[in-house]
């Protein structure tokens, strides 16, 4: 397994919309678990493909806390089959807008459809954090970053602020103050 260098915005790589997986084969496997190593380690509860600069659809997610053991879902073509007529809002953050958040109201509960480690199509439901943290990570195979579903003055200020603090090599916690 290895690190990977997670992509921060505003980067046009993670604008793109990802390729379908053909198959969970080994280099897929292998992709999930290096994703997992990253994620574990940045720390993170989800990561998606393109945030490592890798434009396929797949997502990693894993929820439990610091007293739980770890309960990874490595997820490829995830697709939502079925959604909740009821939001919830919670505060995102995400490892590519490293130290930024915002209130998203997204289906509260979901069924979801998507290839496993071993290439078998699986579907579960999710509701709560996990159902928020799948949409979250789905929405980057698409190049939908959270700051997406702000207003358009708290998105182009917080990229405006990640702009900045790359362009300058400033560390961004000047800088995260929304």
């Amino acid at each position: 397994m290895a690190l990977l260098p997670i992509i921060t915005a505003p980067d046009p790589r993670l604008k793109k919309v990802c390729a379908p997986v053909e198959a969970v084969d080994d280099e897929v496997r292998q992709l999930m678990a290096d994703m997992l190593e990253t994620m574990y380690a940045a720390p993170g509860i989800g990561l998606a493909a393109p945030q490592v600069g890798v434009l396929k659809r797949v997502i990693v997610v894993d929820i439990s806390g610091d007293e739980e053991p770890e309960a990874p879902l490595c997820m490829a073509n995830p697709e939502l089959v079925e959604v909740s007529d009821d939001d919830a809002t919670y505060e995102e953050g995400c490892l590519s807008l490293p130290e930024y958040y915002g209130e998203v109201a997204r289906p509260a509960a979901i069924r979801v459809r998507f290839l496993d480690r071993e290439n078998e199509i699986r579907e579960i439901e999710a509701e709560g954090l996990l159902a928020t943290c799948i949409q979250h990570e789905m929405d980057h195979l698409d190049g939908i970053l959270f700051v997406d579903h702000l207003t358009a003055l708290k998105r182009n200020m917080i990229l405006r602020k990640l702009l900045k603090a790359k362009k300058s090599n400033t560390p961004l916690a000047s800088y995260a103050t929304v």
